[in-house]
C-alpha cells in the first residue's frame, strides 16, 4: 500500500468516531423528551462512588459507594447501602422554589468522553439554568456539581445544598463548620450515621465553591430541619443578562474505607475546595482522556459505536485500579443483587477490562485473592480440600447467597471462574512475580478443590454431581457441561502455572482433568447435563466450552452446539449474556449474518429510556446491567476484533465482522498498548 493511501486509511479511522449529520453521537447520550414515569437513570461514577440521575431538577436518585455493606432486612445477608445524597439541592427564583413542573426545554446529556451529566432547562421567562455532575476520577471519594444561571430579567436567587440521611441508616449526627482564613472562608455541611447493625460509620461533607469575578462571596446560612436533614444556603441578586456560577464539592466515605471517616470526609472536601473547580475538572478530564486511549472504534454502524462506547464507559465507571473492590452485576448504578460479586465479574466483565486496562482488571483479582482464606474455610465447611469460592460474595468473602437460593450451596463453577480470571491475568501481563505471589495460590487451591470435589467412578467417570449449572434453571444436576469443562481448565492451568514457576505440580490435577466427562447426546450435540432433554435454558452453558474455555475447538462441533442451543433460549426473561457469546462464536466461524443478528439481540431489546440503559432482561427494569455490557464487549473484542488471550499473551485470530460493519479498530490493548484492526 502506498504511503498516500495508508495516510488516507489512517485519517478515515481517526475520524470514524466523529458524529456524522443525523447519526447518533459516538460520545453523547441525549435525553430531550423525558417522561419521569418511564425514566431509568444513568450513572456518573469513578470506580468508587456512583451518582444515579433523576428526572427532577437538582435531584439525585442515589449515591452508591463500592464496598459499603451491612445486613438490613434483605435476605439476612450483607447488602449495598445508599450513602448520603450529598448533591441534592433546591433553587429558588424570586422566592419560588423550582420543580420539574416549572422547567421547559428540559434536557439531560451524558458526555461519556468526559464522564459528566449535564441538565439544562428554562425557568419561565426569568432564567436559563444549567448544571453538571461529576464523580471526580482522580479523587475516588469526591464529587462535584457545577451550576450556571443566566438571568433573563432582574431576579433574586436562593440556592441550598441539602444533606439528608438515607432511610436505612441510624443515629444521624449533623455538623456545620466555618473555617475562616484571610483569603477564604469554608462552609462545611457534614453528616454522619451508622449502618443498620451499627458496624459501619458512613459520613459525607460538602461545601460551596463560588466562582471568581462575581464580587464578594455571598454569606452562607445553615439551617437544621431535623435530625435527618440539614442544609446550607445563600442568596444572590442577579441583573438581567448576568450569568452567575457556583459549584458544590463533596466527599463521601465510610469506616470500611478509612478508620476515621468523619474527619476524612471533611479533609477531602476542604482539599477539593482549595484545589478549586478549574483544577478539579482539569485533572478529571485528564484521567478520562487516559482511560479512553483504550477504545473501540467502529465504522459502518453509528448506533453500535455509541452503544459500545456506553458499555465501555460504564465498565470504566464501575471499576478502579489500585483497589481490592470488584463490581456487582449492576456496578455502581444501584442496589441490584445487593451489590454482591458473582461470576458476572470474573467471566463477563473481567476479560474486556483485562485486554483494555489490565491495571483495572487487577483490582478484580485482588478482590478474590484477599478473600482466598475465606474460600478455604468454605471448602472445609463443605468437606472439601482447597478453596471453594462463594457464589455471592460481599466484603468478607463468605457466602452471601440468601438461603432460599440453591445457587449458594451448589453453584460450584464459580471457583473455576475465579481461577480462569487469575490465569488470564497472567497470560495478558506475563507477570511471573504476580503469578507466584497471588495467581498460583488461587489456581492451586481451586485445583485442590476440584480434585476433592469429583467422585472417582473409574476412568472417564470422575463425575461432578449435584451442582447448579451455569444454566441456573438446571438445579442439582450431574456432570454439567460448563462446570465439568471449567474444572478441567482450572486443573490444567494450575499445572501449567506450576511448570512456569519451576514448582512441582500435584500429578493428581492432570489425572483428574483427563477423567472428568463432557457428555454428548445421541446426535453428537454436547449435552448440558446428565438428565438434559432439550428443555429451555436460562443462559449460555454448553456454548461457553468453545469460548471462553476453549475445551471444544472443532468448528463443526461448535457449529452443531450453536445450532442446537440457540433455539433453547427463550425470547424474554433471560439475562443479556448468552446472545453475545453466540455472536462471538459466529464471527469466529465466519458467519457475518448470524454474528450481526445475535450482536443486536444481545442488548438492543434490553435498552431502557432515555439513555439506552441496558437492563438485565428483555423488558426488565433493573439498573445498568454491567454483566451484559461485558458480554457484548467480548463479542466485539474477541469475536469481531479477533483478540485471543493465550499463554504467550494477546494475539489476533482470523475472524469476520458482522454484516453492515466496515471496520473495527481497538486501541490501547494490553500492557504494550497495541492497536488491532479488522476491515471488511
Amino acid at each position: 500500500m502506498s504511503t498516500y493511501f495508508r495516510f488516507l486509511l489512517l485519517l478515515l479511522l481517526a475520524t470514524s468516531a466523529v458524529a456524522q449529520p443525523g447519526a447518533p453521537d459516538p460520545w453523547r447520550l441525549t435525553a430531550a423528551a423525558i417522561d419521569p414515569k418511564n425514566y431509568h437513570g444513568v450513572t456518573v461514577a469513578n470506580g468508587m462512588l456512583g451518582i444515579v440521575s433523576s428526572p427532577e431538577p437538582f435531584q439525585v436518585k442515589s449515591v452508591v459507594l463500592a464496598g459499603a455493606y451491612d445486613q438490613y432486612g434483605r435476605g439476612r445477608v450483607s447488602n449495598f447501602l445508599n450513602s448520603f445524597n450529598l448533591l441534592n439541592m433546591y433553587l429558588e427564583v424570586d422566592g419560588r422554589r423550582l420543580s420539574g413542573k416549572d422547567a421547559s426545554n428540559f434536557r439531560q446529556e451524558l458526555d461519556m468522553q468526559r464522564a459528566s451529566l449535564t441538565t439544562s432547562f428554562e425557568y419561565a421567562d426569568k432564567a436559563t439554568i444549567r448544571y453538571t455532575y461529576y464523580a471526580l476520577r482522580h479523587l475516588p471519594f469526591t464529587v462535584l456539581l457545577d451550576v450556571s444561571i443566566t438571568a433573563k430579567k432582574d431576579l433574586q436567587l436562593g440556592a441550598a445544598s441539602v444533606m439528608e440521611t438515607p432511610d436505612a441508616l441510624r443515629d444521624a449526627q449533623n455538623y456545620y463548620n466555618e473555617i475562616d482564613r484571610p483569603h477564604v472562608t469554608l462552609s462545611l455541611l457534614t453528616s454522619s450515621a451508622r449502618s443498620p447493625t451499627g458496624k459501619m460509620q458512613l459520613c459525607a461533607s460538602n461545601t460551596f465553591l463560588f466562582g471568581e469575578g462575581h464580587g464578594q462571596e455571598p454569606k452562607v446560612i445553615h439551617e437544621m430541619w431535623d435530625n435527618n436533614m440539614h442544609l446550607m444556603k445563600f442568596g444572590k441578586a442577579l441583573k438581567a443578562g448576568q450569568t452567575y456560577s457556583y459549584a458544590v464539592a463533596g466527599s463521601s466515605i465510610t469506616s470500611s474505607h478509612h478508620p476515621d471517616p468523619l474527619n476524612e470526609a471533611e479533609r477531602l472536601t476542604i482539599f477539593a475546595r482549595l484545589e478549586g473547580k478549574d483544577r478539579l475538572l482539569a485533572y478529571h478530564a485528564k484521567a478520562w482522556q487516559e482511560l479512553w486511549q483504550s477504545d473501540i472504534q467502529i465504522t459502518g454502524d453509528a448506533q453500535a459505536q455509541q452503544d459500545v462506547h456506553s458499555m465501555l464507559y460504564h465498565l470504566y465507571s464501575f471499576t478502579r485500579a489500585g483497589t481490592d473492590f470488584s463490581p456487582s452485576p449492576m456496578g455502581l448504578s444501584g442496589l441490584g443483587y445487593n451489590g454482591h460479586v458473582f461470576w458476572d465479574t470474573d467471566v463477563w466483565m473481567f476479560p474486556a477490562l483485562l485486554v483494555l486496562h489490565p491495571d483495572m482488571a487487577k483490582s478484580m483479582i485482588e478482590y478474590r485473592f484477599r478473600r482466598l482464606e475465606a474460600a478455604r474455610r468454605n471448602a472445609f465447611g463443605h468437606g472439601y480440600q482447597g478453596a471453594q469460592y462463594p457464589w455471592e460474595s460481599a466484603d468478607t468473602g463468605v457466602e452471601e447467597t440468601p438461603v432460599w437460593a440453591l445457587s449458594g450451596p451448589f453453584e460450584h463453577h464459580i471457583s473455576a471462574c475465579v481461577a480462569l480470571a487469575a490465569w488470564q491475568y497472567y497470560c495478558v501481563t506475563q507477570d511471573k512475580d504476580w503469578l507466584r505471589e497471588k495467581g498460583y495460590p488461587i489456581l492451586s487451591a481451586t485445583a485442590d478443590f476440584w480434585a476433592s470435589r469429583v467422585e472417582r467412578n473409574g476412568p472417564g467417570h470422575y463425575d461432578i454431581k449435584n451442582v447448579v449449572a451455569a444454566d441456573e434453571w438446571a438445579e442439582n444436576v450431574d456432570n454439567n457441561a460448563f462446570t465439568n469443562a471449567a474444572a478441567q481448565v482450572n486443573l490444567r492451568n494450575a499445572t501449567a502455572a506450576a511448570r512456569l514457576l519451576g514448582l512441582k505440580a500435584n500429578p493428581d490435577w492432570a489425572h483428574v482433568a483427563q477423567n472428568i466427562p463432557i457428555l454428548k447426546m445421541a446426535d453428537g450435540v454436547t449435552q448440558e447435563h446428565a438428565t438434559y432433554k432439550g428443555e429451555g435454558i436460562k443462559q449460555g452453558d454448553v456454548n461457553l466450552l468453545a469460548y471462553p474455555l476453549g475445551v471444544i475447538t472443532d468448528p463443526a462441533q461448535i457449529r452443531k452446539d450453536l445450532a442446537y442451543y440457540e433455539t433453547r433460549v427463550p425470547t424474554e426473561g433471560t439475562p443479556a449474556m448468552t446472545q453475545a457469546i453466540f455472536a462471538l462464536l459466529y464471527a469466529r466461524l465466519g458467519n457475518a449474518d448470524k454474528a450481526a443478528h445475535f450482536f443486536q439481540d444481545a442488548y438492543v431489546p434490553n435498552l431502557l429510556p432515555p439513555f439506552r440503559v441496558v437492563a438485565e432482561t428483555k423488558g426488565g427494569t433493573n439498573p445498568y446491567f454491567a454483566t451484559g455490557a461485558g458480554g457484548v464487549l467480548q463479542a466485539v473484542l474477541m469475536g469481531f476484533g479477533g483478540l485471543d488471550i493465550t499463554p504467550a499473551g494477546i494475539s489476533q485470530r482470523k475472524t469476520t465482522l458482522p454484516t453492515g460493519w466496515q471496520s473495527v479498530r481497538i486501541t490501547g490493548v494490553g500492557p504494550q498498548r497495541k492497536t488491532y484492526s479488522v476491515t471488511r
